[in-house]
């Protein structure tokens, strides 16, 4: 139920819930009256933590309906368990089917947040368009890759009341961070909203799967993605999430690869909202 109608010169914003298929509350700001576009966060990521999405809203929402949600676990939206990626799945598509107005949307995704666009619409979530930035598979040694146990030992780690461990695990292993350099951020005024989201670190995990295993993705994984992808990184990043994207493109018969100029593992609105516009006119 959409709340607390707004309005930004001739433009709208609202802020509201839906609940997905098992009952949990999803919460959603929505700017704009055009098609839809959903933006799904990446790992520990939400509303409040990415003033860049609501940057890039403001800049797209003349033209189109532009949604950014909570993913269940984070935020203000709720969660129930026990998790499965198929919980992820109903979440967008009510998501799709409420603020969205049940147009098949463009759906862009940051980061580890891709590989939960790409399942979803490997499942058949009505989605017109994938864009991604920087989905992070390893497909070669060019990283560590992710443990082999990695979602076990953040399960382990959440299951014993240690939501810091399970933090410090996915800084250190996924994001490549020095032990000394986390040991910091420990005692820092961002840990206990990094440890409030902790379990949902393994939520991502569960929907990278082997898509950071060091070895050449699964080709079969999303061979029913048949909508047109887009897929970016930036040229500054790190090399080996460019050689990801590389090959998330390479996988998917109907992909673009973007390499965007000067950009790193993250951009701006001023940079994201045009390149938007442009695969969305041309798809």
């Amino acid at each position: 139920m959409a709340t607390a109608l707004e309005t930004n010169g001739p433009l709208t914003m609202d802020h509201g819930t839906v609940t997905s298929a098992d009952g949990t509350t999803i919460a959603y700001t929505a700017w704009g009256d055009g098609d839809p576009i959903v933006i799904i966060d990446g790992a520990t990521a939400y509303r409040a933590t990415t003033p860049e999405n609501a940057a890039t809203a403001d800049l797209l929402a003349a033209r189109f309906r532009v949604i950014n949600y909570d993913r269940r676990g984070r935020g203000e939206s709720g969660d129930t368990a026990p998790y499965a990626v198929e919980r992820e799945l109903e979440d967008l598509a009510a998501i799709i089917a409420g603020p969205a107005r049940g147009r098949p949307a463009t759906v862009f995704a940051w980061s580890s947040g891709g590989f939960l666009a790409l399942n979803a619409a490997q499942a058949g979530v009505p989605i017109a368009r994938l864009a991604l930035f920087e989905p992070p598979a390893v497909v070669d040694d060019s990283r560590p890759p992710l443990p082999d146990d990695y979602v076990e030992r953040l399960d382990a780690a959440i299951a014993a009341g240690r939501p810091g461990d399970a933090a410090e695990l996915f800084l250190t292993a996924a994001v490549l961070m020095p032990d000394e350099f986390v040991a910091g951020m420990r005692s820092s005024e961002m840990w206990p909203g990094l440890e409030a989201v902790a379990h949902t670190i393994a939520y991502d995990g569960r929907n990278i799967g082997d898509a950071m295993s060091g070895e050449p993705l699964n080709t079969v994984r999303w061979n029913r993605v048949d909508v047109p992808v887009l897929v970016m990184h930036g040229t500054g990043t790190w090399p080996f999430l460019a050689t990801g994207a590389q090959a998330v493109a390479a996988a998917l018969p109907t992909a673009t690869l973007r390499a965007v100029p000067g950009e790193n593992h993250g951009t701006t609105a001023d940079v994201l909202a045009p390149e938007l516009s442009a695969f969305i006119e041309a798809a």
